[in-house]
């Protein structure tokens, strides 16, 4: 069983990719910002949320979205620990949305790391089966699979079901990569990130 959304190509690009912001601080840290702007990238063209992303939606270039970029920068601004909490994320990005005018019926919640892994998967089926991608958050992590996502904030935007395992399609850096969602949630210490829930009324 097997569910995955539709996404956006910018020029070579899997989605917008941190690596071309020339802002220092955007490049070293603004992985929220970035999944901010593919979330309004991705509402705007399949969810009908219009005004959330500013330039043609025809043509996605790679130059405007770097502008975007840096109109989302104050909202979800690099800092020194991270943006290492689901709460600094929904405030940033509903800021975003008030001061914009954009689609005022976009509602986001926030799922902990800590709870039950079980409700976790469901929350992402009922989630991309609801044509909604999802933002997580990895902090520390154990498994040196998941080297790539530590203190990372990302997007999930399919999963799969095959025999026993769950799987999840990650995307960052303007690439997609299969994960297993067991070994992405029982990261082995006790802070952890989560997931944000979008909605719209």
């Amino acid at each position: 069983m097997r569910k995955e959304l539709d996404y956006f190509i910018i020029e070579d690009s899997y989605g917008g990719c941190q690596d071309w912001f020339t802002d220092y601080d955007m490049y070293k840290g603004g992985c929220a910002a970035a999944t901010a702007c593919d979330s309004c990238i991705y509402l705007n063209l399949y969810k009908g949320a219009k005004d959330l992303y500013p330039y043609s939606k025809n043509e996605i270039t790679k130059k405007d979205y770097i502008k975007f970029s840096q109109m989302m920068k104050p909202y979800l601004k690099p800092r020194v620990n991270g943006i290492d909490q689901l709460d600094i994320y929904i405030e940033g990005f509903n800021t975003y949305l008030k001061d914009s005018y954009a689609f005022d019926n976009i509602s986001l919640d926030s799922f902990e790391g800590y709870r039950n892994v079980s409700e976790a998967k469901e929350l992402v089926i009922e989630q991309i089966n609801n044509d909604f991608l999802i933002p997580c958050l990895t902090l520390q992590h154990k498994n040196i699979v998941m080297k790539d996502y530590v203190w990372h904030w990302y997007l999930l935007t399919g999963y799969d079901v095959i025999e026993d395992s769950f799987l999840v399609k990650a995307v960052t850096y303007g690439d997609w990569r299969w994960l297993n969602f067991d070994v992405l949630w029982n990261t082995g210490y006790k802070k952890r990130g989560g997931l944000i829930i979008y909605d719209m009324d």
